[in-house]
């Protein structure tokens, strides 16, 4: 089946057996590898990609179900070059250690600052009507789908913490 997709901001069409997961369409169709395979049930969160803004599991989903969509991976948020923020903090925070969960890590997060941005209480978001604090428990709770196994996490949390109030401080500018 043909499916266009548009990645990174540019136009890739593949053509497909319709049963081939998004994943696999990236790594092993497009030789997109940054995004990984862990367990391929979508409770690890090393898939993670941004459709349309959003983040993903994108082992769980057929990539012909996303024709005509924005894909962001990893290979999309910065270069080596130009890192994005959240690449940038992942690395001063040492918020990896064996690096296979960081492309989705960095995906979660960012699309996650979006998501506090746009007011997306969590399930432990205290008033659901205010601006959500970014407490351990609430990024915890909001990253809560994607694992590591070497247990970067308060280094992680430390990232995630830089960029949103980097963030806040612009907004306040």
């Amino acid at each position: 089946m043909k499916t266009d997709l548009t990645i990174n901001g540019k136009a890739h069409a593949l053509e497909a057996d319709t049963r081939v997961t998004l994943l696999d369409a990236l790594r092993n169709h497009l030789g997109l590898t940054g995004s990984k395979k862990g367990c391929d049930h979508g409770q690890c969160g090393a898939c993670t990609v941004l459709v349309n803004g959003r983040r993903i599991n994108s082992c769980l989903t057929l990539a012909c179900m996303h024709d005509g969509d924005e894909i962001t991976t990893i290979e999309g948020l910065g270069t080596p070059d130009a890192l994005s923020a959240m690449q940038a903090a992942f690395v001063s925070h040492d918020g990896f250690q064996c690096g296979y969960c960081t492309p989705g890590q960095i995906c979660s997060a960012t699309a996650m600052l979006a998501e506090v941005h746009d007011g997306w209480p969590s399930h432990v978001t205290d008033d659901i009507t205010a601006h959500a604090e970014l407490t351990d428990p609430e990024i915890a709770e909001r990253m809560s789908g994607n694992l590591c196994r070497c247990s970067a996490y308060p280094n992680i949390v430390d990232a995630i913490r830089e960029v949103a109030n980097n963030a806040t401080k612009e907004a306040a500018e």
